[in-house]
């Protein structure tokens, strides 16, 4: 192995032990000496992609036993700028040597032992049950790469939260270390051997896979359903890729779903194998601010002016300690907000700077009263549309009309800015809060959602309706009599967890 990039280099060493990510199909395929077409390889086939699309400069050494001798699909993406086969031996180190050269077409000149503690897995390897691992003879013409120091990284996302274990690693690639994983634990914990999942930080890494980081992943029945986080979706125009679907197969997420902006670019050609449903946003189209005044009617006006009257001032403010401070008195006030409970209440000073802090494209807007911070209002900026995705005041405040100096901010703000569209989440599942939006000129805007299956499963929980939510199959009536006791149930969780 080249030392003259250790200091930049990523080096990973994989010991292939076992073809399937089930350990019980792997075991068992292991001791009838049987491969399949399905499945095999899988995780390792994930890795490797992973390592081929990495902007950083990485060597991986793959370790494969007789059981794990690599098919065509692996050997076409174990490039040899980036990859190197090499043995892991299991019985025979001259036999196993020979055909996996011949299997790999490859020359091969770093080996490692499997090894093997409990009586079952010796037999299973067909092992002496004396022995715990083979024996390397003298003059074996391979070089140990047990030579080369290592850092069990698997070991180290077992132990350690993602983050952690990502600090970890980076530390031991800075010195020069190998990181040593098995493809088995890519996704899975091990119990018995305390290693993985390490896919979250190998993907840092890496620094690969950046399209899945702001991926929300829901149950919908025995199917996993994959979508981007609400603001993104509305943010740019996306069509999935093929590439993608197949990352989110390789994943085990069953079903994608996205929607059309058709508001301003609907999708020419759709495919006819996505499913659609409807959906619908709160949509206002700006204009000027004195022509979003006109439109809105006498009612808002009045509580625009009342604001102003009472001493409400609103203005663009700098996400800084001060302001996360404000957001975290807001946060927590009261934990009942809108008839239900609030999911920030109870947060502290920390977490909320955290929160505020995670967007780049975000434009706050502050409600001040005498000095104080008394509301708020997060406008996210996309391509031809700003979504509220936040807006909060303080309830002791509710008689100065804060919320609606706050909404006339945000029309002034995105009339500056030439931003032709104000998205305010969706109409139907809040009465009172459709009718703020509706009394702010936001209209209902029907749109359509696609979701596509990438898995068989994913197939099969379409056919059952289960990508659906259910607040979406509710007849709309039927919604309407079920909030009052939705809102009733959330209200006496939160007392009682807080009591």
């Amino acid at each position: 192995m080249k030392r003259a990039s250790r200091e930049t280099m990523i080096k990973l060493r994989l010991d292939v032990d076992y073809a399937y990510p089930s350990r019980i199909k792997s075991f068992l395929y292991t001791a009838l000496n049987r491969k399949t077409d399905k499945n095999y390889l899988k995780n390792s086939k994930i890795i490797a992609k992973m390592i081929n699309e990495s902007p950083r400069e990485v060597k991986a050494f793959w370790f494969f036993t007789p059981y794990t001798t690599p098919d065509k699909e692996l050997l076409e993406l174990l490039t040899s700028d980036k990859h190197e086969v090499a043995l892991h031996v299991a019985n025979d180190p001259y036999g196993e040597l020979e055909k996996l050269e011949q299997a790999t077409n490859r020359k091969v000149e770093f080996y490692t032992v499997h090894g093997t503690a409990r009586l079952l897995a010796r037999l299973m390897w067909r092992r002496k049950l004396w022995e715990a691992r083979a024996s390397i003879p003298d003059g074996f013409p391979l070089q140990s790469f047990y030579e080369f120091p290592t850092l069990g990284f698997d070991l180290a996302c077992h132990n350690n939260p993602p983050a952690q274990a990502v600090e970890i690693a980076e530390a031991s690639i800075a010195k020069g270390e190998v990181l040593h994983i098995h493809p088995e634990w890519l996704f899975q914990r091990g119990t018995y051997n305390h290693r993985g999942p390490f896919y979250e930080p190998l993907k840092k890494i890496l620094q690969v896979d950046t399209e899945l980081a702001t991926l929300v992943v829901q149950k919908r029945g025995f199917a996993k359903l994959a979508r981007y986080v609400e603001t993104k979706e509305y943010e740019r125009d996306f069509i999935p890729t093929a590439r993608l679907l197949e990352k989110l197969s390789e994943r085990g997420l069953d079903i994608f779903t996205f929607l059309e902006r058709k508001w301003c670019c609907p999708i020419a050609n759709p495919s006819e194998t996505w499913r659609r449903t409807e959906d619908n946003i709160a949509l206002l189209n700006v204009a000027t601010y004195s022509d979003w005044l006109e439109r809105v009617g006498k009612k808002t006006r009045n509580m625009v002016r009342k604001a102003e009257k009472s001493g409400v001032k609103t203005e663009v403010v700098e996400n800084n300690d001060r302001f996360a401070g404000g957001v975290w008195k807001v946060y927590n006030e009261t934990p009942i907000r809108q008839g239900r409970a609030f999911p920030h209440y109870g947060k502290s000073l920390q977490t909320v700077k955290a929160i505020v802090n995670l967007g780049t494209n975000f434009t706050y807007i502050g409600a001040f009263f005498q000095d104080e911070m008394v509301g708020f209002l997060q406008l996210v900026i996309g391509d031809k549309i700003a979504i509220i995705s936040q807006i909060l005041s303080l309830q002791k405040h509710s008689d100065k009309a804060v919320n609606n100096a706050l909404v006339a901010k945000a029309v002034e703000v995105c009339a500056e800015k030439q931003c032709r569209w104000i998205m305010y989440g969706r109409m139907g599942n809040h009465p009172s809060l459709d009718n703020f939006k509706q009394n702010n000129a936001f209209t209902k805007f029907s749109l359509t959602r696609y979701y596509v299956p990438t898995t068989g499963k994913g197939r099969i929980a379409m056919r059952l309706g289960l990508h659906k939510q259910v607040k979406d199959v509710v007849p709309q009536p039927i919604k309407g009599s079920l909030i009052p006791v939705y809102n009733w149930v959330s209200r006496n969780k939160t007392r009682m967890r807080f009591h």
